[in-house]
């Protein structure tokens, strides 16, 4: 088997000039950015543990103290975060410099490929159907950049992203962005939850990132453990809120206060 070339291998009639691609659209992220104070990442690696239900109630909670807040749903196959911010299906507005954000709850500023499908309607992107699985993950990493340059963010405090289940969104948001973001994490109390964000914790630790504390979410009904107080205990970082099935709206501005 002949040895397999590198990118930088290849003769001038092999290449597609696809480092000058993304070299130039991370320029526009940068420049896009520039205006935003903090970009957080809301993760936890598992599904199921409400990353959306935080990222939203959390981002109003900064909107109601008088900060500038923006959402970027990176969870492009399961967006729920228009919904969760009270935004319709409107079509989005574009301006001669580019997109512009929707608005929701408490004035947040959102973008999410659900206001980009029809109701119902599942991400797809053209391609030879036999190669899906080589050229989704690609596809879904251009999508990310393409949300990211496009979208006039403007001058925010704060940009959360909430993350979809898994590792890969963190890694390519990672390379998108040049430097690894903040990450705020959230998880329920069960030892389960705990063991799978961990791992979620320990790769963002190695790629370099700060990690501004730990949510637990669904306390005190149906859900036994400690993982919150575990995981803090492990990585040296503060419980910054337990949410209950419930929560009073106070929780939330409570939250808001210490992110």
């Amino acid at each position: 088997m002949p040895p397999i070339r590198t990118y930088h291998e290849l003769t001038d009639a092999d290449r597609s000039g696809l480092p000058e691609q993304i070299g130039a659209q991370r320029r526009r992220v940068a420049e896009r950015l520039a205006g935003v104070g903090r970009v957080i990442a809301v993760m936890s690696g598992k599904g199921g543990v409400g990353k959306s239900y935080v990222t939203a109630h959390l981002a109003q909670a900064l909107a109601r103290s008088g900060r500038a807040v923006g959402v970027l749903d990176a969870d492009l196959n399961g967006p729920t975060i228009p919904r969760l911010l009270g935004i319709d299906h409107a079509p989005l507005s574009t301006s001669p410099s580019g997109i512009e954000p929707a608005r929701g709850a408490d004035g947040v500023k959102c973008i999410s490929m659900a206001m980009l499908l029809e109701d119902g309607a599942p991400l797809a992107f053209k391609g030879p159907s036999a190669e899906s699985f080589v050229w989704r993950g690609a596809m879904e990493a251009s999508a990310l950049r393409e949300l990211l340059s496009d979208v006039t963010w403007g001058a925010l405090d704060t940009l959360l992203l909430d993350l979809p289940p898994g590792m890969q969104r963190y890694v390519e948001l990672c390379d998108i962005l040049g430097a690894p973001p903040a990450v705020l994490t959230v998880t329920i109390p069960t030892a389960e939850s705990g063991d799978a964000v961990r791992r979620a914790m320990r790769a963002a630790v190695d790629r370099g990132s700060r990690l501004l504390g730990i949510i637990e979410n669904m306390t005190g009904q149906g859900f036994e453990g400690t993982a919150g107080d575990d995981l803090a205990r492990e990585f040296t970082v503060p419980v910054l809120a337990r949410i209950p099935w419930h929560p009073a709206p106070g929780v939330w501005d409570g939250l808001g206060g210490r992110v």
